[in-house]
Protein backbone atom coordinates (compact mmCIF):
# COMPACT_ATOMS: atom_id res chain seq x y z
CA UNK A 1 0.00 0.00 0.00
CA UNK A 2 1.20 3.50 -0.83
CA UNK A 3 -0.45 6.59 0.66
CA UNK A 4 0.38 10.10 -0.57
CA UNK A 5 -0.31 13.28 1.39
CA UNK A 6 -0.06 16.85 0.17
CA UNK A 7 -0.13 20.31 1.75
CA UNK A 8 1.52 23.67 1.35
CA UNK A 9 3.68 22.97 4.40
CA UNK A 10 4.18 20.64 7.33
CA UNK A 11 0.49 20.61 8.26
CA UNK A 12 0.42 17.19 6.62
CA UNK A 13 2.47 15.76 9.50
CA UNK A 14 -0.48 14.90 11.80
CA UNK A 15 -2.21 12.90 9.07
CA UNK A 16 1.08 11.31 7.98
CA UNK A 17 1.78 10.24 11.57
CA UNK A 18 -1.75 8.85 11.84
CA UNK A 19 -1.20 6.89 8.63
CA UNK A 20 2.08 5.54 9.96
CA UNK A 21 0.41 4.42 13.19
CA UNK A 22 -2.57 2.80 11.44
CA UNK A 23 -0.52 1.20 8.64
CA UNK A 24 3.17 1.00 9.58
CA UNK A 25 3.66 -1.23 6.55
CA UNK A 26 2.44 1.39 4.05
CA UNK A 27 4.81 3.49 1.97
CA UNK A 28 4.19 7.21 2.49
CA UNK A 29 4.76 9.98 -0.06
CA UNK A 30 4.74 13.49 1.44
CA UNK A 31 4.50 16.31 -1.09
CA UNK A 32 4.51 19.95 -0.04
CA UNK A 33 5.38 23.35 -1.44
CA UNK A 34 8.10 25.28 0.41
CA UNK A 35 8.61 27.47 -2.67
CA UNK A 36 4.97 28.64 -2.61
CA UNK A 37 3.81 28.46 1.00
CA UNK A 38 1.83 29.81 2.69
CA UNK A 39 -1.11 29.25 0.35
CA UNK A 40 -3.61 31.07 2.55
CA UNK A 41 -2.92 34.63 1.25
CA UNK A 42 -3.02 33.50 -2.42
CA UNK A 43 -5.98 33.80 -4.75
CA UNK A 44 -8.18 30.71 -5.23
CA UNK A 45 -6.83 30.29 -8.77
CA UNK A 46 -3.23 30.47 -7.58
CA UNK A 47 -3.93 28.03 -4.74
CA UNK A 48 -5.41 25.58 -7.24
CA UNK A 49 -2.43 25.87 -9.57
CA UNK A 50 -0.01 25.24 -6.70
CA UNK A 51 -2.12 22.34 -5.39
CA UNK A 52 -2.23 20.68 -8.81
CA UNK A 53 1.56 20.93 -9.12
CA UNK A 54 2.13 19.43 -5.67
CA UNK A 55 -0.37 16.66 -6.43
CA UNK A 56 1.38 15.89 -9.73
CA UNK A 57 4.67 15.50 -7.87
CA UNK A 58 3.03 12.95 -5.58
CA UNK A 59 1.18 11.15 -8.40
CA UNK A 60 4.46 10.37 -10.15
CA UNK A 61 5.07 7.83 -7.37
CA UNK A 62 1.83 6.00 -8.23
CA UNK A 63 0.15 6.06 -4.80
CA UNK A 64 -3.09 4.20 -4.13
CA UNK A 65 -4.73 7.30 -2.64
CA UNK A 66 -3.91 11.00 -2.20
CA UNK A 67 -4.90 12.86 0.96
CA UNK A 68 -5.23 16.62 0.58
CA UNK A 69 -4.09 17.32 4.14
CA UNK A 70 -4.82 21.03 3.84
CA UNK A 71 -8.06 22.83 4.62
CA UNK A 72 -7.26 25.77 2.34
CA UNK A 73 -6.55 23.53 -0.65
CA UNK A 74 -9.63 21.44 0.11
CA UNK A 75 -11.80 24.59 0.22
CA UNK A 76 -10.55 25.91 -3.11
CA UNK A 77 -9.08 23.06 -5.14
CA UNK A 78 -10.87 19.74 -4.58
CA UNK A 79 -13.01 19.96 -7.76
CA UNK A 80 -9.93 20.60 -9.91
CA UNK A 81 -7.91 17.87 -8.20
CA UNK A 82 -10.69 15.33 -8.60
CA UNK A 83 -11.23 16.29 -12.23
CA UNK A 84 -7.51 15.79 -12.90
CA UNK A 85 -6.83 12.55 -11.03
CA UNK A 86 -9.99 10.56 -10.34
CA UNK A 87 -11.04 7.83 -10.80
CA UNK A 88 -7.51 6.44 -11.22
CA UNK A 89 -6.27 8.13 -8.04
CA UNK A 90 -8.81 8.68 -5.25
CA UNK A 91 -8.60 12.17 -3.73
CA UNK A 92 -9.49 12.61 -0.06
CA UNK A 93 -10.13 16.16 1.13
CA UNK A 94 -9.84 17.56 4.63
CA UNK A 95 -13.04 19.08 5.99
CA UNK A 96 -13.06 21.03 9.28
CA UNK A 97 -14.62 18.84 11.98
CA UNK A 98 -17.66 21.10 12.39
CA UNK A 99 -20.22 18.28 12.38
CA UNK A 100 -18.81 16.30 15.34
CA UNK A 101 -18.01 19.52 17.20
CA UNK A 102 -21.56 20.82 16.85
CA UNK A 103 -22.98 17.47 17.97
CA UNK A 104 -21.75 18.32 21.47
CA UNK A 105 -24.00 21.36 21.58
CA UNK A 106 -21.39 24.09 21.80
CA UNK A 107 -20.71 26.93 22.00
CA UNK A 108 -18.13 26.20 19.29
CA UNK A 109 -15.22 28.23 17.94
CA UNK A 110 -13.63 27.45 14.59
CA UNK A 111 -9.97 28.48 14.38
CA UNK A 112 -8.90 28.72 10.75
CA UNK A 113 -6.72 30.67 8.35
CA UNK A 114 -8.05 34.01 7.10
CA UNK A 115 -8.59 32.36 3.68
CA UNK A 116 -10.90 29.74 5.16
CA UNK A 117 -12.61 31.91 7.79
CA UNK A 118 -15.82 33.33 6.40
CA UNK A 119 -15.47 31.42 3.13
CA UNK A 120 -18.67 30.16 1.48
CA UNK A 121 -17.35 26.63 2.01
CA UNK A 122 -16.98 27.00 5.77
CA UNK A 123 -20.23 28.93 6.08
CA UNK A 124 -21.95 26.09 4.24
CA UNK A 125 -20.60 23.54 6.71
CA UNK A 126 -21.84 25.66 9.60
CA UNK A 127 -25.27 25.97 7.98
CA UNK A 128 -25.51 22.25 7.23
CA UNK A 129 -24.11 20.79 10.45
CA UNK A 130 -24.31 23.41 13.21
CA UNK A 131 -27.85 24.72 12.92
CA UNK A 132 -28.97 25.95 16.34
CA UNK A 133 -25.45 25.90 17.79
CA UNK A 134 -23.57 29.08 18.64
CA UNK A 135 -20.52 29.16 16.37
CA UNK A 136 -17.77 31.79 16.32
CA UNK A 137 -15.37 31.90 13.38
CA UNK A 138 -11.90 32.93 14.58
CA UNK A 139 -9.29 33.96 11.99
CA UNK A 140 -5.73 33.10 12.98
CA UNK A 141 -3.39 35.21 10.83
CA UNK A 142 0.21 34.06 10.98
CA UNK A 143 -0.38 30.92 13.02
CA UNK A 144 0.01 28.38 10.21
CA UNK A 145 3.17 30.10 8.98
CA UNK A 146 4.67 30.24 12.47
CA UNK A 147 3.91 26.55 13.01
CA UNK A 148 5.52 25.66 9.69
CA UNK A 149 8.73 27.48 10.61
CA UNK A 150 8.70 26.15 14.20
CA UNK A 151 8.74 29.79 15.35
CA UNK A 152 7.78 29.36 18.99
CA UNK A 153 7.43 33.07 19.74
CA UNK A 154 5.35 33.56 16.59
CA UNK A 155 3.14 30.62 17.51
CA UNK A 156 2.53 31.99 21.01
CA UNK A 157 1.71 35.47 19.68
CA UNK A 158 -0.71 34.17 17.05
CA UNK A 159 -2.43 31.87 19.55
CA UNK A 160 -2.77 34.72 22.05
CA UNK A 161 -4.35 36.94 19.38
CA UNK A 162 -6.82 34.25 18.38
CA UNK A 163 -7.61 33.41 22.00
CA UNK A 164 -8.54 37.07 22.57
CA UNK A 165 -11.18 36.71 19.81
CA UNK A 166 -12.59 33.47 21.25
CA UNK A 167 -15.62 33.84 23.56
CA UNK A 168 -14.96 32.72 27.12
CA UNK A 169 -17.94 30.35 27.16
CA UNK A 170 -16.68 28.24 24.25
CA UNK A 171 -16.55 24.56 25.17
CA UNK A 172 -15.32 23.15 21.86
CA UNK A 173 -12.75 24.32 19.31
CA UNK A 174 -12.46 23.08 15.75
CA UNK A 175 -8.89 23.17 14.50
CA UNK A 176 -9.70 24.30 10.98
CA UNK A 177 -6.12 24.17 9.69
CA UNK A 178 -4.05 21.01 9.78
CA UNK A 179 -1.00 22.96 11.01
CA UNK A 180 -2.84 23.79 14.22
CA UNK A 181 -2.96 20.15 15.27
CA UNK A 182 0.81 20.31 15.75
CA UNK A 183 0.34 22.88 18.54
CA UNK A 184 -2.96 21.63 19.95
CA UNK A 185 -1.59 21.49 23.50
CA UNK A 186 -0.55 25.15 23.32
CA UNK A 187 -3.96 26.15 21.99
CA UNK A 188 -5.65 24.25 24.79
CA UNK A 189 -3.45 25.91 27.41
CA UNK A 190 -4.30 29.37 26.05
CA UNK A 191 -8.06 28.74 26.11
CA UNK A 192 -8.68 26.51 29.12
CA UNK A 193 -10.49 28.44 31.85
CA UNK A 194 -9.79 27.62 35.51
CA UNK A 195 -12.56 25.59 37.08
CA UNK A 196 -14.18 24.80 33.71
CA UNK A 197 -14.57 21.37 32.11
CA UNK A 198 -11.65 20.38 29.88
CA UNK A 199 -11.85 22.09 26.50
CA UNK A 200 -12.68 19.76 23.60
CA UNK A 201 -10.50 20.11 20.50
CA UNK A 202 -11.48 18.57 17.16
CA UNK A 203 -8.80 17.86 14.56
CA UNK A 204 -9.04 15.83 11.37
CA UNK A 205 -5.91 13.67 11.04
CA UNK A 206 -7.28 10.33 12.24
CA UNK A 207 -10.62 10.71 10.47
CA UNK A 208 -9.13 11.64 7.10
CA UNK A 209 -6.71 8.70 7.15
CA UNK A 210 -9.52 6.32 8.10
CA UNK A 211 -11.55 7.65 5.15
CA UNK A 212 -8.57 7.16 2.83
CA UNK A 213 -8.24 3.53 3.93
CA UNK A 214 -11.95 2.95 3.34
CA UNK A 215 -11.70 4.35 -0.19
CA UNK A 216 -9.01 1.85 -1.14
CA UNK A 217 -10.59 -1.06 0.73
CA UNK A 218 -7.79 -1.00 3.25
CA UNK A 219 -8.06 -1.74 6.93
CA UNK A 220 -6.16 -0.52 9.94
CA UNK A 221 -3.28 -2.81 10.88
CA UNK A 222 -1.31 -1.08 13.62
CA UNK A 223 0.28 -4.38 14.53
CA UNK A 224 1.92 -4.71 11.09
CA UNK A 225 5.70 -4.57 10.79
CA UNK A 226 7.10 -1.06 10.35
CA UNK A 227 8.39 -1.66 6.84
CA UNK A 228 6.77 1.30 5.07
CA UNK A 229 9.13 3.68 3.32
CA UNK A 230 9.07 7.48 3.29
CA UNK A 231 9.44 9.67 0.19
CA UNK A 232 9.61 13.47 0.50
CA UNK A 233 8.83 15.86 -2.36
CA UNK A 234 9.53 19.59 -1.84
CA UNK A 235 7.94 21.70 -4.59
CA UNK A 236 8.47 18.76 -6.94
CA UNK A 237 12.04 18.00 -5.88
CA UNK A 238 13.14 14.93 -3.96
CA UNK A 239 14.20 15.88 -0.43
CA UNK A 240 14.30 14.91 3.22
CA UNK A 241 12.20 15.91 6.20
CA UNK A 242 13.01 19.57 6.91
CA UNK A 243 14.55 20.42 10.25
CA UNK A 244 11.33 22.23 11.26
CA UNK A 245 9.38 18.99 10.98
CA UNK A 246 11.62 17.39 13.58
CA UNK A 247 10.58 20.00 16.15
CA UNK A 248 7.27 18.13 16.37
CA UNK A 249 6.58 14.65 17.72
CA UNK A 250 4.82 13.70 14.48
CA UNK A 251 7.88 14.50 12.39
CA UNK A 252 10.20 12.65 14.73
CA UNK A 253 7.93 9.59 14.60
CA UNK A 254 8.11 9.51 10.81
CA UNK A 255 11.89 9.81 10.78
CA UNK A 256 12.40 7.20 13.48
CA UNK A 257 10.23 4.42 12.09
CA UNK A 258 10.28 4.98 8.33
CA UNK A 259 13.05 3.42 6.24
CA UNK A 260 14.35 5.88 3.65
CA UNK A 261 13.44 4.96 0.08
Amino acid sequence: MKIALMDSGIGLLPAAAAARRLRPDADLVLSWDPDGMPWGPRTPQDITERALAVAEAAAVHRPDVLIVACNTASVHSLPALRARFEPDLPIIGTVPAIKPAAAGGGPVAIWATPATTGSPYQRGLIRDFADGVTVTEVPCPGLADAVHHADGAGVDAAIAAAAALTPEDVTTVVLGCTNYELVADRIRAALQRPGRAPLILHGTAGAVVAQALRRIDGTSAPEAAATGGLTIMLSGRAGVLPAEALDYAEGRLLQEVSPAR
